[in-house]
């Protein structure tokens, strides 16, 4: 078991022997708040884009769902009229070939996984690279039209001057033992959240009273708020379908499944599964992980779910070797059950009319006569 996971176990479990590690937080922590002061006194340098940035980021280590919101931000803004781009550091790319632009047939092991999920559910303008004063320079000469950037995953990069910040908390997640690295999963202290605009990720409500510009009911509150949507199950392989694709079903609910996970919190996608009526059969893996069709290969007898950014790197793995051989024997059983569970999601009207106010105040127009739907 690797540094990485174990630290991360003892973080859900909230383990106790984490505490020994607080004077190393103590470090951390002077070190993070000297740092983001230096950028405000000036001390450091930052970059100023010729155009407004909107950044996306949480103060946790782990998926709080940033992705899902940012695909159907740019959904929201595109259906608007508005001319966005994204950047993205590109994490789990190449980095001696950036900055690069992404396209939906843009590689992971090249871009990274997430930048490819987002540019082939949107089609959006994208560039990544982890200085993103080069990406914006990227994205700009190849779309000098642009209106906005939304920078996934920047909000510690304080290089990167902003025009707003969204924080993505994951409620039902909270905030574990409330400590910075290592002793607790937060990369800034909770104090960061004041006076900023916060979008809590949380379950979806049974008893909604406000409805989503989605057409979904949320629950109606004052703050902003978003929970993600399952949708239907779709094939993760299917350039042609073989005899035993054709032959296998949709996983049913009251099923077993094998979920399969290799995104920053695996137990968001495994709840997602049992509370659309699966048995789960959990297997989470470290974020970006890369997967090999040989380790898939261990999980026998019941479907395989994963998640659509899973999907975007297994997908490629299968292209990669059905490039050279065709699929035989224990590979098409595997591909035949393989699925993917996409999600949507779904934010709160006052989050879009947050959104809609913040774009006015920095000269960005709002077709409010367009379609008004941010699903996907």
């Amino acid at each position: 078991m690797s540094i990485e996971t174990t630290i991360t176990r003892a973080w859900q479990r909230q383990a106790v022997w984490l505490w020994l590690l607080l004077p190393v937080s103590w470090l951390y922590g002077f070190i993070t708040l000297l740092r983001r002061q230096a950028y405000k006194a000036g001390l450091l340098s930052s970059h100023r884009a010729p155009i407004p940035v909107m950044v996306i980021g949480n103060i946790s280590v782990g998926g709080s769902g940033k992705t899902p919101l940012i695909i159907a931000l740019v959904s929201y803004l595109q259906k608007k009229g508005v001319k966005v781009g994204v950047i993205s550091r590109g994490y789990g790319g190449d980095t001696s070939q950036m900055p690069a632009l992404v396209s939906a047939t843009s590689l992971p092991h090249i871009v990274g996984d997430e930048p490819c999920l987002i540019a082939h559910m949107t089609g959006t303008a994208m560039a990544v690279c982890p200085n993103r004063q080069q990406a914006i320079a990227a994205l700009l000469k190849a779309e000098p039209d642009l209106q906005l950037i939304i920078a996934d995953d920047g909000l510690q990069h304080y290089a990167l001057q902003r025009d707003i910040e969204w924080i993505v908390v994951d409620a039902a997640r909270g905030f574990g033992n409330k400590q910075l690295l290592p002793t607790g999963f937060l990369r800034e202290p909770m104090s960061r959240l004041e006076g900023a605009n916060v979008i809590y990720h949380e379950k979806p409500s049974t008893d909604s009273t406000q409805t989503s510009r989605g057409g979904n009911k949320i629950q109606s509150t004052d703050r902003l708020t978003m929970h993600l949507q399952a949708g239907e199950f779709q094939r993760l392989w299917n350039p042609i379908l073989s005899a035993a694709q054709l032959n296998s079903v949709k996983p049913t609910n009251n099923s077993r499944v094998h979920a399969v996970s290799g995104i920053g919190y695996p137990q968001r996608f495994f709840d997602t599964l049992e509370s659309i009526g699966f048995e789960v059969i959990g297997h989470p893996y470290p974020d970006h992980y890369d997967f090999s069709l040989a380790e898939l290969l261990q999980y026998v007898d019941y479907p395989i779910i994963v998640t659509s950014k899973d999907a975007v790197k297994i997908s490629a793995l299968l292209a990669d070797y059905t490039a050279t051989q065709a699929l035989s024997g224990e590979y098409v059983e595997l591909v035949s059950r393989l699925w993917v569970l996409p999600v949507t999601a779904v934010l709160s009207e006052n989050s879009y009319h947050n959104l809609d106010a913040q774009l006015k105040a920095l000269g960005i127009r709002i077709d409010h006569d367009m379609n008004t739907s941010a699903s996907l």
